[in-house]
């Protein structure tokens, strides 16, 4: 599970980090309220787990409440690598001496955790890790063990501040609530980047990212109840297929694929590339798909705006080939106004009974796969 920024600086704030005033916000209005609260300039920050929302637009500072006004209107509702901004989070601007990048993760080589610290800071570790290599520090902790003093002191040491000094002492706060973060919360990443000196001399993290193992969430009921409510990192279709009970992965591509079983789904993307097409995605009906979840799982491609083709390969066997044709024509019924074609390759049970239902509709069956691949990707670039 991956948190917003927001909720990541809250677990940062309980574990006693200082971290600049901000609120967020659901409304253009609200956001002028929270500027005028915590004063100006402020930072408006989309609220979407993806990296790179600076780059995309997710970041805008305003001077006043009435520009932090004018800004959040463009951002509410806008579309970053396939998410949509409902949330802004609201913070006060902090001027920046230098900018540090800190992460803990876990080495699953190793089977420890692993602090990432950088001098340089305000870009993806892997930019940092291709132009400067030399510039990341790497301090193993071991779990049966715990967080030592002579870890914090190698971190510290390496971002260049002083023992002693009020810089040293904020850090080592930091570090340490990271860790207590990552044991207390079943964490993957617990990251800060920036993380700030700030012209006033005080260490600060400008962002904040935590990603919690699914697994763990029976632990923590409050973060089970905010992914109920907030699917946060997963598009409308995502969402939307996950409530059917289908598994249904948003890729970029032109060609929605359909399959039952993982494997022949994802053998059935690699024939579309194969043959020069981009798959839009990966939907898996599963076995025994009754002819609701086929029509449901159709009606999502035919909505999809990006979604030129849709490839349909089924293999029949406790899935009915008669239950798919029949979940085809009902989804067809159903959205009338669309400009989609659709290609099937269904074998196994019922295989000649669904031949006859989709003959009525005009949909010719495929005999093998890799005709009917060949076919979508053909239909897709006309």
């Amino acid at each position: 599970m991956k948190l917003h920024e927001y909720e990541a600086k809250e677990l940062f704030l309980r574990y006693g980090v200082k971290i600049p005033p901000g609120k967020l916000a659901l409304t253009p209005d609200e956001v002028r309220k929270i500027a005028e609260e915590i004063g100006t300039p402020v930072v408006l920050k989309a609220q979407v787990v993806v990296a790179g929302r600076g780059k995309a637009g997710g970041i805008k500072i305003a001077q006043t409440p009435e520009e932090a006004y004018e800004l959040s209107k463009k951002m509410f509702g806008m579309n970053i690598k396939g998410l949509v901004v409902r949330k802004l989070y609201v913070t006060k601007y902090v001027e920046v001496e230098r900018e540090m990048y800190l992460s803990l993760i876990i080495d699953r080589a190793s089977r420890r955790y692993l602090f990432l610290a950088s001098p340089i800071g305000g870009v993806d570790i892997e930019e940092i890790a291709k132009t400067s290599p030399e510039k990341i520090k790497k301090v193993y902790v071991d779990p049966s063990i715990g967080l030592r003093d002579y870890h914090i002191r190698s971190i510290i040491s390496w971002l260049g501040f002083k023992p002693g000094s009020q810089q040293w002492q904020q850090t080592a706060s930091i570090i340490q609530a990271m860790y207590r973060i990552m044991v207390d919360y079943d964490a993957e990443l617990v990251e800060t980047n920036p993380l700030a000196l700030s012209k006033e001399g005080e260490i600060i993290p400008l962002d904040a990212r935590v990603i919690v193992d699914d697994n763990a969430l029976f632990k923590h009921p409050d973060l089970e109840k905010a992914l109920e409510e907030d699917p946060r990192d997963i598009t409308e279709f995502e969402a939307y297929a996950k409530k059917i009970g289908f598994h249904y992965v948003e890729l970029d591509g032109d060609i929605g694929i359909i399959g039952n079983g993982a494997g022949l789904t994802m053998a059935t993307m690699d024939l579309v590339y194969h043959f020069g097409g981009r798959p839009a995605n990966f939907l898996d009906i599963g076995g025994g798909a009754s002819r609701e979840v086929v029509k449901e799982a159709v009606k999502v491609l035919l909505n999809h705006p990006r979604v030129k083709v849709i490839f349909v390969n089924i293999f029949g066997g406790i899935t009915r080939a008669d239950e798919v044709a029949l979940g085809i024509k009902d989804a067809l019924a159903e959205v009338k106004e669309h400009t989609k074609k659709i290609v099937v390759r269904i074998k196994g049970t019922n295989e000649e009974q669904g031949k006859a239902i989709l003959s009525e509709i005009g949909i010719p069956l495929f005999e093998n796969a890799e005709e009917a691949a060949k076919k979508a990707v053909e239909l897709a670039k006309i």
